[in-house]
């Protein structure tokens, strides 16, 4: 993975962490589902983004078994916390494979 590519991910992380923090100290973890059912326009983002998100995991878990990677431990920080699993998944992954 290039550097760039690297310190763009670490920087996506890193503001929508603090943007979700921000988001949690506000309304809550279930302040956030609320919102997405508020309505049909919500719900359709939601679903949206649950489909978007069960389509990356599919891919991941295909990564995960070529590389020898454990999977799991992403998918259930997926299906807490959103965006997460694959960023995380993303940064984490290409330092195994260059030994670091």
């Amino acid at each position: 993975m290039s550097t760039v590519f690297r310190a763009a991910l670490v920087v996506v992380l890193l503001v929508f962490g603090l943007f979700s923090s921000y988001v949690m100290w506000e309304v809550g973890y279930l302040g956030i589902w609320q919102a997405g059912l508020a309505n049909l326009g919500a719900m359709q983002i939601l679903a949206d983004l649950v489909i978007m998100g069960t389509l990356l995991l599919a891919l991941l878990w295909r990564d995960a078994r070529t590389s020898g990677r454990r999977f799991w431990p992403y998918v259930a920080v997926t299906i807490l916390a959103g965006a997460f699993g694959p960023l995380l998944y993303l940064l984490l992954g290409d330092r195994r494979k260059n030994g670091g």
